[in-house]
């Protein structure tokens, strides 16, 4: 992936506000308008669980300034836009959506931005995707149903989390398929069941099958595991898990056996799907 390069406050001449949690589609209609001193101004709440933190830097190729809501959302219009050039002192350009809202309970609509600043406004109009509005609770909800393949269309790309890998039960090495288990802070994780993924370490991406859920044939303890396909690696410190399809819900086998028979058919779909459907933003991964 390509990273966003250090930009100084002061460097800062285009700023585009919002949340921008996922940097959807919807996003990119904002940031695709900031030219090379733009910004993003990411009013964070605490509740960004599509592309936590950096993570939106890392997608949308610019730096990101963060300002807490709850440092912001008593300050009026005015208030709210005096803060603005103080922070970013060669500030020309100004750019939300349709529906931003600002000032002491949301008192200020998008519009009123061109009252208040003296440069450039641009308001961008409503994205719809497959006649939909493009916004992070419509993709939010599609993962909660294990709808990843929509989900990425609204994204622009596969959606991915990223974690710490942990040790695990220790039956996949031996009995079943070595798995490798990962801790997964902050991230919203699409419904349990079992997905073809694509497995990123250090910078190579391998095929992969992954199950999220808890272990209802063995342990009972929840997890978050992928199976390398036809690669044998060491385990690694970190690494980052891309959803391409949902295969089948999370079931309960009565032997191992079972359990390894469906795991044999579960990589044999997942690899079918990772042949058909192609990374379609090669620059994410």
């Amino acid at each position: 992936m390509k990273h966003f390069s250090v930009l100084k406050k002061d460097k800062v001449d285009t700023i585009a506000i919002g949340s921008f949690d996922g940097i959807h589609l919807g996003h990119k209609q904002l940031i695709n308008r900031l030219g090379e001193n733009g910004a993003l101004f990411v009013i964070d709440k605490d509740q960004a669980n599509l592309t936590p933190g950096i993570k939106r830097s890392e997608y949308s190729k610019h730096p990101c300034m963060f300002y807490h809501f709850l440092k912001i959302k008593d300050l009026s219009g005015e208030e709210f836009i005096a803060l603005l050039k103080k922070e970013f002192v060669n500030l020309k350009k100004i750019i939300v959506g349709y529906d931003f809202m600002f000032g002491n309970k949301r008192s200020c609509q998008a519009s009123d931005l061109k009252n208040l600043f003296d440069g450039e406004v641009q308001i961008v109009e409503e994205y719809f995707h497959k006649g939909i509005s493009v916004h992070s609770s419509v993709i939010r909800k599609l993962l909660q149903e294990g709808r990843v393949d929509e989900a990425n269309s609204f994204l622009g790309r596969e959606f991915a989390i990223e974690g710490e890998v942990i040790s695990g039960q220790g039956l996949g090495k031996e009995e079943l398929y070595p798995t490798l288990n990962l801790k997964v802070r902050e991230y919203i994780l699409p419904k349990d069941g079992v997905y073809a993924t694509r497995t990123k370490i250090d910078k190579k991406i391998y095929n992969s099958v992954s199950f999220i859920g808890n272990r209802i044939s063995t342990d009972g303890e929840f997890s978050i595991e992928t199976h390398i396909l036809d690669e044998s690696i060491l385990a690694p410190k970190h690494l980052e898990v891309f959803f391409v399809k949902r295969l089948r819900d999370n079931q309960k086998f009565d032997s191992l056996s079972e359990l390894k028979k469906q795991i044999n058919q579960d990589i044999n779909e997942a690899r079918e799907s990772l042949r058909v459907c192609k990374p379609y933003a090669l620059e994410f991964l």
